[in-house]
């Protein structure tokens, strides 16, 4: 069966599926559809969920969440895809798998704490050395899975920082502008407007006030700012992002060049 190019996965035991193929790069090519896939958790797909994912080519399933999140609430994937788990964090810095009384005990907020919060999150995802090295990973099972013409999934619980961070150095990599990069990662915040409504919602019946509830905000939503912030942070203590992918993460100019003859068409 032809599958449609679309940049929305259809799926209805998730939320933030969608496709990283179709960008162009600054080079003119294009990222090849039906090869890369970015989500959140995969803990309620359904058993139509799954068969779809197969359909579609994905072979690897990428997970970035910490030992407690997987725990809580492992993925359902379907024999046919290999899980591989390579968490960013220890802990969920992101706060995102946290109760509401978690997050008002361990924050005390304030209406900027959850923004502040967010930035040292994303200094230290660029950063950290447990962080690199899920992203080392990453890449190389990007470069190995290419090799296969196979898909690869990638997600955390929410799909929006870690795996934001990872979506942007995949697309950076091959060489797609950094404008186009950000309006994709900014996407989820369309496409995760009625959870986090649900989670305000909820956080304001618990009891917190119109401060933490903005602070809960930007936890749970995705900013320019974080984006932003975590590509300063590269080019601050590396130059640049090729700098960075070669140096931090170990991806040689052989394999960026591999990687551009892997995923984008000419």
């Amino acid at each position: 069966m032809e599958l449609a190019n679309q940049r929305l996965i259809d799926v209805t035991g998730g939320v933030n599926f969608r496709e990283l193929g179709g960008y162009p790069t600054t080079s003119g090519q294009t990222v090849k559809w039906h090869r890369v896939i970015r989500t959140a958790s995969l803990a309620a797909l359904t058993d139509a969920d799954q068969a779809h994912l197969v359909n579609y080519g994905i072979r690897l399933d990428v997970d970035f969440r910490s030992n407690t999140e997987v725990a809580a609430a492992p993925d359902r994937i379907p024999a046919q895809i290999t899980y591989r788990h390579l968490p960013v964090f220890k802990e969920d810095e992101t706060d995102n798998s946290k109760s509401n009384e978690q997050i008002r005990n361990e924050l005390g907020m304030t209406e900027q704490t959850g923004h502040d919060e967010m930035l040292k999150v994303y200094r230290h995802m660029v950063m950290d050395g447990q962080s690199q090295a899920a992203y080392q990973a990453f890449f190389a099972a990007l470069l190995t899975t290419g090799e296969t013409d196979e898909g690869l999934l990638f997600h955390c619980t929410a799909g929006k920082d870690r795996t934001g961070m990872g979506a942007a150095l995949f697309l950076g990599a091959l060489g797609v502008d950094q404008a186009t990069i950000k309006q994709d990662y900014l996407m989820t915040n369309q496409l995760t407007k009625r959870q986090v409504q649900t989670r305000l919602n909820e956080a304001r019946q618990a009891g917190l006030n119109a401060e933490m509830l903005d602070s809960l905000r930007s936890l749970i939503t995705v900013s320019g700012d974080y984006f932003d912030t975590g590509l300063a942070t590269i080019r601050e203590n590396y130059g640049d992002l090729q700098t960075y992918l070669n140096q931090a993460l170990a991806v040689s100019d052989h394999d960026l060049a591999d990687l551009k003859t892997l995923y984008l068409d000419n």
